[in-house]
């Protein structure tokens, strides 16, 4: 079977990629699609196949403006032709789904999200001040239109997470089927510490993570929360924080896990879509305190592998930690949680939806 594989753009080995290198193993010699590539940032399985760039590669720094260029994104997709293939299997959070298949292909998309950047999180990437409201309110705006109108171009949705399937429903008015992405469960692992007790954050500093929530409930704590991650937030989180608050910046996969295996509890104050983080803290026999809505409803278990509280305010976030703290959670159930969303499960999950969408395409 001749396979087309499509993803936004390769600037680093984030969730999306993760996704992607599997769909790489599964289909070997397939030619892949996007917009930019930054050689190198991606992992040897990705960078070994044969990838074709859009026209955004040439644009001046598109490896660190890519995001800027988002205008230009619906013609960059545009502008990629796919070779006579039997199959395209895109992975999706900005512009890849609207890749136009060729005749008789089957188009199977796995969406992380349907376009946050102009659906539903405008403020949060390009802020709430006139100028960002003048300059791309117009852009969202007809992104939004084009984003709809060529969502028909695939034929089978998959979301990350059943929040994701119903922004789908809402935004494309598509059903989609729900296969969670793969976690490292392999590597994540847990272990022993002697580490004093300390909360955990994994994250990008940026306003909807709502690590300022996290923050704020620490004051006057006598733990201490630790903070892995960067982000254009960074130095106004950092100028309000107390001194039990440590900034760790991001760190090593090593180095992670074992914070992960240390921390007593780790915190996730915002909304995810799906959120990888959760069941990597989970794989290293940690509980998780998190925002009851959106991914974190398919990946804690509320009181057996974590707390879910149902406020985004401190008092909520405190009582959750102090909730946490008392429960006698198992690390072997937590781990067996998280080993449900393992990588060959996703791989295995994946390959019996392809083979049963296109044997019924086929019919």
């Amino acid at each position: 079977m001749r396979v087309a594989l499509v993803h936004d753009w390769l600037t680093g080995m984030r969730g999306g990629e993760k996704v992607l290198e599997v769909f790489c193993e599964l289909f070997p010699d397939a030619t892949l699609y996007t917009l930019v590539h930054v050689a190198g940032t991606t992992s040897p399985t990705i960078e070994s196949r044969p990838i074709r760039t859009a026209f955004t590669q040439k644009l001046p720094k598109a490896s660190s403006l890519y995001r800027w260029y988002l205008p230009l994104h619906p013609w960059a997709i545009g502008s990629l032709r796919i070779d006579d293939v039997d199959l395209v299997l895109s992975s999706s959070h900005c512009v890849a789904k609207s890749i136009r298949a060729p005749k008789g292909a089957l188009h199977i998309c796995y969406c992380h999200t349907p376009m946050r950047y102009v659906w539903d999180r405008f403020e949060d990437y390009f802020g709430s001040g006139v100028k960002a409201k003048l300059l791309y309110g117009p852009v969202a705006s007809r992104l939004r239109h084009w984003d709809k109108a060529t969502a028909d171009r695939v034929d089978t949705y998959i979301a990350n997470s059943n929040y994701v399937a119903e922004r789908i429903e809402r935004y494309y008015g598509r059903e989609s089927a729900v296969i969670p992405p793969p976690v490292d469960t392999d590597f994540f692992v847990p272990g022993n510490t002697d580490a004093p007790p300390y909360f955990l954050i994994v994250s990008a500093l940026v306003p909807y993570k709502r690590v300022d929530l996290a923050i704020d409930a620490f004051r006057g704590r006598k733990e201490e929360l630790r903070i892995v991650g960067a982000g254009p937030d960074a130095a106004r989180l950092k100028s309000s924080a107390p001194d039990n608050v440590r900034f760790l910046g991001w760190v090593d996969p090593s180095a992670l896990r074992e914070l992960y295996q240390g921390c007593r509890a780790c915190l996730l104050p915002g909304v995810e879509d799906f959120g990888i983080v959760p069941l990597e803290a989970q794989a290293s026999g940690a509980p998780v305190v998190a925002f009851g809505y959106g991914g974190a409803l398919d990946t804690v278990r509320d009181g057996e592998t974590g707390v879910l509280f149902q406020e985004q305010t401190v008092p909520a976030l405190s009582r959750a930690i102090d909730k946490v703290s008392s429960l006698r959670l198992n690390k072997k159930s937590m781990r067996d949680w998280a080993l449900g969303f393992s990588r060959e499960t996703f791989r295995g999950r994946m390959q019996a939806f392809i083979e049963a969408t296109i044997a019924d395409s086929a019919r």
